[in-house]
């Protein structure tokens, strides 16, 4: 168990949209797609974050501002340090997945941590079969990694949508929730597995879209939000049922945590 932080110099950050930052961090900590690492600023504070990538030079962080330390995230620039812990907790298990098609469902920040499963992909892509992907935001103003969409598209099956647009629509996606793009498509129940982080409303919405066309609760693969202090299971504030989600999760199969209160 990895308790200690260190520094790492950060080797870029720039604005995704808004309220979310892309920070590149010079280290060899390589998360598994699903793991996350402790983020801290000595005087402020840590917050658990997502890997946004599979890299074993330097690790991507979506950062969303939302509190104190993701505030003074921002703030930093490129060349200072930042202190990381970990990585921490069970990811994606993409191992067992080979010979299988793999439909990664994310909406807004739920996107970040799927964007590792796909650098996995890129670098093991005889592994796996077909490659959906459902991505849903807000706006078009709203939508992370601007730059990928029209590379992920050129590779694999890729449906982007917004909620809703007030003026220009540059992505000419959909219009609607990315539910309903789901619940529009033909995809392969056998043989597939799904994996899916979001809001938890939309993960809901979407679970009993993919039941309805045949999926069962063990092709699905779930992502669950819960504060993680201390991400070892000593200080309890992410149990849930028994479970803790920053050991036993954050990735879960969806017949592990059926019914769980989100």
């Amino acid at each position: 168990m990895i308790y200690e932080a260190k520094k790492y110099k950060i080797k870029d950050v720039w604005p995704e949209t808004s309220d979310n930052f892309l920070f590149k961090i010079k280290t060899r900590i390589n998360p598994q797609p699903g793991q996350f690492v402790e983020v801290s600023i000595p005087g402020i504070g840590e917050a658990p974050i997502s890997g946004a990538s599979y890299n074993k030079h330097e690790l991507d962080l979506n950062v969303r501002v939302v509190g104190n330390v993701t505030n003074a995230l921002i703030n930093l620039k490129k060349g200072d340090k930042v202190h990381l812990r970990g990585p921490y907790g069970h990811g994606y298990p993409m191992g067992d997945f080979k010979g299988q098609d793999l439909i990664l469902i994310g909406g807004g920040c739920g996107v970040a941590p799927l964007r590792g499963i796909i650098e996995f992909i890129d670098k093991h892509r005889m592994d796996y079969g077909e490659i959906h992907l459902f991505f849903g935001f807000r706006t078009p103003e709203d939508v992370l990694f601007k730059e990928e969409m029209d590379k992920w598209s050129s590779k694999y099956h890729l449906n982007l949508s917004v909620d809703k647009t007030e003026g220009s629509n540059p992505f000419n996606c959909p219009v609607g929730f990315v539910t309903e793009i789901l619940k529009k498509a033909e995809l392969p129940t056998h043989n597939s597995v799904i994996m899916i982080c979001g809001p938890p409303i939309m993960m809901d919405k979407t679970i009993v879209i993919l039941e309805s066309k045949g999926f069962n609760d063990k092709q699905i693969w779930v992502s669950l939000e819960r504060h993680m202090k201390c991400s070892n299971g000593k200080c309890g504030h992410c149990m849930v049922n028994g479970k803790y989600v920053c050991i036993d999760g954050p990735v879960f199969r969806y017949d592990e945590v059926k019914g769980i209160d989100e």
